[in-house]
This record gives structure tokens, C-alpha cells and sequence, in this order.
């Protein structure tokens, strides 16, 4: 049964005492300070799986400069549309990213249209690409929930529940949640249960990448499948301030949505031509095409195909020279 403020369970996950600290005349948000976190959780394994591809892993940091500030964009244009009443009532309110709301989905939208973009300018496949990127991605989500921790939101519906989380009165005020659910002060932990399934898919797109044959963009849209899906589940559980449509949240619908284009996407790409291996990882030199280099000795890619050699940026190339896969 969930519990009243008077009567906290005999078990539960305590709310966090602060939401952040200070560094000198600077108040740093643990919100923000775990989106730090993630962005460079995300840099780090996509080099990681990008070098494993034959590619260059530095271009990873070029990609993330036009993404980061993309995705952050989108993502809050996607949080002012769908849920107009948590902006603050400050003329700064729309911009105000710290005091939490970013949209998945608006942040994957822009980040991905923009990361193309780069990718294509470079004469590189966008969709081996965004393979290597789609666990990355989850772990980086997983990360930003704790961030959601320690700002006290993204909780569902009142439980007693030995890991429901408990949640102050003004944070249950500020996050708008129905009155009648205001007198319960242990909550389901929504974010805690979406951490662990961002991870556990992670795992499971780098296996599978290993295992089967996984063509351009496969991948990041089984990441799109999988976590639309997931969140279908979630917005059934969440009670914090939405738009709702016939009775539901929005954000059901857009999960419903995202999950059959998902999975249509991984049909299609899954039917296209395979790309040989090494192709598109490799940036082309302006005056002689790079050719690919032969496959390090029992190395993979994390598309399922063999990994080739590293790439180096075309000012260092060598005619005959090339690396080992890293």
C-alpha cells in the first residue's frame, strides 16, 4: 500500500538531501553535472565502437560539437511543446535546462538530422555511424536519470513498495502530479526502472551487433524500437505534470508511434544491400580515394562485420600505410 506522510514503509529509497553544491560563486546542479556525465560516457564509447568499425575515433569528438548543443536544443523545444505548464514563468523559462526537461525524442531528432549532416559533409556512412552511437546512447540516458534523482522527478504512481522512492512535498508540488496523490509520500522510482532497461538493451544492441549480420542504421532503430517501447510501459506509470490526449498521456502516443517506425525501420534496413567491409568509415582523401586496409586478425565490428583498420585524418595518410584496427 502506498504510504501517507505520517507512515514511511519500512523500506524505501530515500530522496536526496540536496540537488547540488557549491564550487566557489558557482552553483553546480547534479542534474546538469550527470548530463556531463553522459555526454562524455557517449563520446567514450562511440570511439570506442567507431575505432573497432576501421574508423577515425577523433572524428567522434568533431561529431559531438555540431550534436551535443543540437540534441540540447531539441531536446528542449521538445519539453517547452509537450509541457507547457513546467516551464518556469520567468521570461528565461523555455531556456532553463538545469531545472530539469529535455525530450528524448526531440534530442535524438536534431542530434541525428545534424549528425548526418556532418557525416555526409565527411563522405562517411551515416548509418554505420549511427550504429556505433546506438548503445552509446542508451548508457548516456542511463546516466541522466540519476540526474532525475536528485532533482526529484520522473517518479510514478504512489507505492509502498520496499524500493519506492520517497518524495519531498515540494517536489511533489512542483511536479504538478494529481491532488489526490499529494497526501502519499513514496512513489514508484520510473526513472530507476528506465536506467536499468537503457542498460540492459545496451547490452543487448553490442551483442547482437556481434553476433548476426546487422546492416547500416539496424541497430539505431532497434534502439529507437526498444526505447519507445519501453516507454510505453513508463507513461502507464507516470503521474507528473503532461498533455494528454483521449485520456492518455501524449508521450504514450509518441511511444506507440515510435515503436512501430522502429521496428519497420529494422525490416527495411535490414533487407538493404550489405556494405563491404570498411566501406564508408573511411574519410576519402581529396586527391587519391582511400582504400581500405586489410581487417585486423579477429577483430569485429560492432555491426557484426569485420572490423578494419583505424583511420587516421587525411592530412597524415601515407600511400601504402595504414593501422591496425584499435
Amino acid at each position: 500500500m502506498p504510504s501517507h506522510d505520517h507512515g514511511l514503509p519500512l523500506s524505501f529509497i530515500p530522496s536526496p538531501p540536496v540537488n547540488g553544491f557549491h564550487l566557489g560563486p558557482l552553483n553546480i546542479h547534479f542534474y546538469g553535472l550527470m548530463y556531463v556525465v553522459a555526454i562524455a560516457l557517449a563520446i567514450y564509447i562511440t570511439r570506442r565502437r567507431w575505432a573497432a568499425l576501421g574508423g577515425n575515433p577523433d572524428l567522434v569528438w568533431d561529431i559531438a560539437i555540431w550534436v551535443v548543443p543540437a540534441g540540447i536544443i531539441g531536446g528542449r523545444i521538445y519539453f517547452d511543446a509537450t509541457t507547457p505548464a513546467d516551464i518556469p514563468h520567468h521570461w528565461w523559462g523555455p531556456l532553463a535546462v538545469w531545472s530539469g526537461g529535455l525530450g528524448v525524442w526531440g534530442g535524438i531528432a536534431a542530434g541525428a538530422l545534424v549528425g548526418v549532416w556532418r557525416l555526409r559533409r565527411a563522405g562517411l556512412n551515416a548509418g554505420l555511424f549511427a550504429n556505433a552511437i546506438a548503445p552509446a546512447l542508451l548508457v548516456a540516458q542511463a546516466a541522466g536519470r540519476i540526474g532525475n534523482y536528485f532533482n526529484q522527478e520522473l517518479f510514478g504512481k504512489p507505492s509502498g513498495l520496499p524500493w519506492a522512492l520517497h518524495i519531498d512535498m515540494a517536489a511533489r508540488l512542483n511536479s504538478q502530479i494529481p491532488a489526490a496523490d499529494l497526501k502519499y509520500s513514496t512513489f514508484q522510482p520510473s526513472f530507476l526502472y528506465e536506467m536499468i532497461f537503457d542498460l540492459a538493451l545496451a547490452a543487448f544492441l553490442v551483442w547482437l551487433g556481434h553476433h548476426r549480420r546487422i546492416r547500416p542504421w539496424a541497430l539505431f532503430a532497434l534502439y529507437v524500437a526498444g526505447y519507445s517501447g519501453y516507454r510505453i510501459f513508463e507513461e502507464t506509470i507516470r503521474i507528473d505534470s503532461s498533455q494528454y490526449l483521449l485520456g492518455l498521456r501524449l508521450n504514450f502516443f509518441v511511444a506507440l508511434v515510435m515503436t512501430v517506425i522502429g521496428l519497420a525501420w529494422f525490416v527495411l534496413a535490414q533487407r538493404a544491400p550489405e556494405v563491404p567491409a570498411g566501406a564508408g568509415v573511411r574519410k576519402p582523401d581529396s586527391g587519391h580515394p582511400a582504400e581500405a586496409a586489410p581487417a585486423a586478425p579477429g577483430a569485429e565490428e560492432p555491426g557484426g562485420a569485420t572490423a578494419t583498420t583505424a583511420l587516421e585524418p587525411a592530412a597524415e595518410q601515407d600511400a601504402g600505410r595504414s593501422l591496425g584496427a584499435g
